[in-house]
């Protein structure tokens, strides 16, 4: 199992594609679910309206022939009695010839349910139809003589349709004729109705589909241009950092190079020379000794004094590659004893003030410091042509910031034309890699010197409650 997620394990061109792909897919998910909605809802409100339009010029259709009909007997049971069977013969027989379309006709049924007039279903014709029901439950003749008996009214309910002989849905208008006890009205299928519903709802999800389709094309091709615009980005950021990375590989052989040709050359020129002179001297002490000279022991305290000096200048590069100091003691006594070994060397007149900090230095804040105040006492030696140097070391609520400052001529015209120079590289990119700043100040002229300022911000500042911190009680 971990051989296959570390084989799907994404880098980081798809995990770029994947951070900008998903919010793009779930916002467009979003979209098209609200589109959805909003237009089933929508068309169900129109199909709905477009219903009920249709069913109400069905009900009109229908009141306006039974009131047709109605007008064309009126005279007859107007003038006829109750139990006037001969007027009650006659209106039966116009409503049984009163058929239009495939299905319409005009039907009777006395109050107890009894058919008098069905003309397209002459078998129900004198037959009781009290409780019988459609295949919904609903007791259509009752309900029909119900409607009958309160005046008029329309009913919605299944009948076998006359055409087809299949149960069909169909609206029925019913008057009365309270004298004679009639309940008369005629009905229209709705089939033409619900197709027509059924069409615009078929329409209407076949809409929504396309929209999904669409949506769906354009949320791929989104996709696909983020994952393109992802692997341009990631090819393009790839060779930067490739060429990046042979720049700083070819600075750090640079750096390198230039730190053993210094080595080289301060143990050829310092300790090398100061050995010679140590052997020839002592070979002269030797001859002198071997002749009885008096004054052999002299060459001899030369020897051993020139040695003593070899030794100091070994401790002295020692110190510069690393100083024990800066582990043992912290950063402020690496830069005091720097200083106090720059002053003594240069004759640079310097000054080292520092605060003690509430909290410690961390290890790469304490090195990048000191290689920095180093690298820059090592430029106020070489080029700044300065009497006079500062260092100035404290904390605040940012975090901690290295002072240099020398009274020497500034930088020149062609070192700003060039630009930086391998040793104020260094400091920046060991400033950066903390995370901080650095600050160059300088002014051309005699006098107008140099400032550099480093800040570390405050996360490398270890807190006093740190067991490191209470184990060594360093000051910074």
């Amino acid at each position: 199992m971990r051989r296959l997620l570390s084989a799907f394990t994404p880098n980081y061109g798809q995990k770029l594609s994947l951070v900008a792909s998903i919010p793009l897919v779930l916002a467009v998910a979003a979209i098209a679910a609200l589109v959805a909605v909003q237009s089933r809802a929508l068309a169900e409100r129109e199909i709905k309206a477009l219903e009920n339009q249709l069913l109400e010029a069905k009900k009109a259709e229908l009141r306006n022939y039974v009131t047709q009909a109605r007008n064309g007997f009126y005279f007859i049971y107007g003038n006829a009695s109750p139990d006037d069977e001969e007027a009650k013969q006659q209106v039966k027989q116009i409503l049984s010839a009163m058929i239009y379309g495939d299905d319409g006709f005009f039907f009777v049924y006395d109050y107890d349910g009894t058919n008098l007039v069905s003309p397209r279903q002459t078998e129900r014709i004198n037959q009781t139809f009290v409780n019988e029901t459609d295949s919904e439950g609903t007791p259509v003749v009752d309900e029909l003589i119900r409607i009958a008996r309160q005046g008029d009214g329309y009913l919605t309910h299944l009948w076998s349709k006359p055409s087809t002989g299949k149960e069909a849905r169909m609206i029925t208008y019913v008057t009365s004729f309270p004298s004679w006890r009639w309940a008369v009205g005629t009905g229209v299928f709705i089939d033409d109705v619900l197709a027509t519903v059924a069409t615009a709802r078929a329409d209407v999800e076949s809409r929504i589909q396309r929209t999904f389709v669409y949506i769906s094309a354009i949320t791929l091709a989104a996709i696909l241009m983020v994952f393109l615009s992802g692997m341009v980005i990631n090819f393009r950021e790839r060779r930067l950092a490739d060429a990046k990375l042979k720049k700083l590989t070819q600075r750090v052989f640079d750096a390198q190079e230039e730190e053993r040709g210094r080595v080289a050359r301060e143990l050829h020129d310092g300790i090398s020379q100061i050995l010679v002179g140590v052997r020839y001297t002592l070979d002269s002490a030797r001859r002198r000794f071997d002749r009885g000279t008096p004054d052999a022991d002299q060459s001899l305290d030369q020897g051993i004094e020139h040695l003593g000096t070899a030794i100091n200048e070994v401790r002295r590069i020692s110190r510069d590659l690393r100083p024990g100091v800066l582990d043992d003691l912290g950063l402020g006594p690496a830069l005091k004893s720097l200083t106090e070994d720059f002053e003594d060397r240069t004759g640079i007149q310097t000054d080292f003030h520092t605060v003690v900090f509430r909290n410690r230095l961390d290890s790469n804040a304490k090195i990048a410091l000191y290689r920095i105040a180093q690298e820059a006492l090592t430029n106020i030696e070489r080029h700044a042509g300065a009497t006079q140097a500062k260092l100035d070391l404290r904390g605040h609520k940012r975090g901690a910031t290295l002072r240099i400052s020398d009274n020497g001529h500034g930088m020149n015209q062609s070192v700003e034309q060039r630009g930086p120079g391998i040793g104020l590289r260094n400091m920046q990119e060991r400033v950066e890699q903390l995370d901080g700043t650095l600050r160059i100040l300088s002014a051309r002229g005699i006098g107008k010197g140099t400032i550099i300022e480093a800040t570390v911000p405050l996360t490398h500042l270890l807190p006093p409650s740190s067991d490191e911190t209470l184990a060594k009680r360093v000051p910074v």
